[in-house]
Formats: C-alpha cells, sequence, structure tokens
C-alpha cells in the first residue's frame, strides 16, 4: 500500500491526492498536522528533508518532491497522464515547467496575502499581478486552440496547475484570471472532475 505523509490542504499534497485519484490507485494518507508544525518534526524530516510536505513511501521505497512523486504514481499505474508520444510528453514537461517557473510562485504571494493572512510588500504583489498576467495569457492562448493544456486529455501538467488556481481564485487574482476566457472555461473543466472533488474533499 503506497504511504502519503501530507496534509489534504497543502498545494503540493493536493497534485499528489489528484494524481492517485486519476490513477485509481489505493493509498494510505498520513495527515500531517501543519499547525503543529509537524512538518519540521524529526520523524517528517527523515522522510523530507526539507521539512516540507508530502512525503511517500512504497514497500520501503521513500521519495520526496510531489511532481517526482506524480510521474510515479503514474507510470506505477501504467496511467494516461503522462503522454506516450515523446512530442506530447515534451510539452508536458515544458507546462509543468512553465508551472513551477511562471505561475505557483506568483500564485502562492496572493494565496499569502489573502488566504493565508501573510501580509505582502505591495511592490511584491505587483510584480506577482504583472507574472500572472503574463502566464495566464500564455495559457489562453494554448487553451484556444486544446481543451487541455497538452491536447485533447488531462496530463500531469494540468494537474500541477490546478492546486495553485483553487486557492489563487478565492483573492483577487482571479480578477486576472477573469479576463482569459479560455482559461475560465479550462478551470471549469478541470475543477468539476469527480478525481478533483475526491482530491480536494469536496466531494
Amino acid at each position: 500500500m503506497i504511504k502519503i505523509f501530507g496534509n489534504p490542504m497543502s498545494t503540493c499534497t493536493r497534485k499528489v491526492l489528484m494524481t492517485l485519484a486519476e490513477t485509481n490507485t489505493p493509498y494510505e494518507l498520513t495527515v500531517v498536522d501543519l499547525s503543529k508544525r509537524e512538518h519540521k518534526s524529526d520523524a517528517h524530516v527523515r522522510r523530507q528533508p526539507f521539512g516540507r510536505v508530502p512525503a511517500l513511501e512504497d514497500d520501503g521505497f521513500e521519495m520526496f518532491e510531489s511532481r517526482a512523486m506524480c510521474r510515479y504514481l503514474n507510470d506505477k499505474a501504467s496511467g494516461t497522464l503522462v503522454p506516450s508520444d515523446p512530442k506530447a510528453r515534451a510539452l508536458m514537461e515544458q507546462w509543468i515547467s512553465v508551472e513551477t517557473s511562471e505561475l505557483s510562485g506568483n500564485a502562492m504571494k496572493f494565496i499569502y496575502e489573502y488566504v493565508m493572512k501573510r501580509p505582502q510588500d505591495p511592490a511584491v504583489l505587483e510584480a506577482a499581478r504583472a507574472g500572472l498576467e503574463t502566464a495566464a495569457s500564455v495559457m489562453d492562448a494554448q487553451l484556444a486552440k486544446t481543451p487541455f493544456l497538452v491536447g485533447a486529455e488531462l496530463t500531469l501538467a494540468d494537474i500541477c496547475f490546478m492546486p495553485y488556481f483553487d486557492y489563487a481564485m478565492a483573492t483577487p487574482a482571479k480578477e486576472i484570471f477573469a479576463k482569459h476566457p479560455h482559461v475560465m472555461a479550462w478551470w471549469a473543466r478541470v475543477s468539476d472532475r469527480a478525481t478533483w472533488r475526491k482530491a480536494t474533499g469536496k466531494a
């Protein structure tokens, strides 16, 4: 049985939970209480040396870093979340890189400010706004052509974006995304999946 040590409110844990749901993979979740700083405990740091969530254990095999976990879980389940075509797979990796470099960090500034109530400097928020404007514009151009980021089917690329969108949509970042109709249509499409509702406890 695959064991996940994480928190269902965490963006990175949600990527992994969504991948597990999409691949119909059984798992056991041990909740790490972030409010009690259990992610910084000696026991958890032995699993995740950076003191973050999630961590994974699979019959003695251990790993951390959510995007790598998602790839592993898809491969282990012979899932369809990673395209078999080399070009499509390269495009998936391209979009995951966009999420990592251009989207998530900027979205998190809004999430810190408006969801976690961790005040951000106005200049930081303004820079994050500019970054999200660019990222959303680039996404919109792609999503005008295909229903998902890589084509006709959901991939890990979409999954990696989803947790940040979920929280950012409860902040003024929603105004940025709302300017981009194809991004909004994509978000409606992916957030309505039963697997996402299960992964986020909204089922």
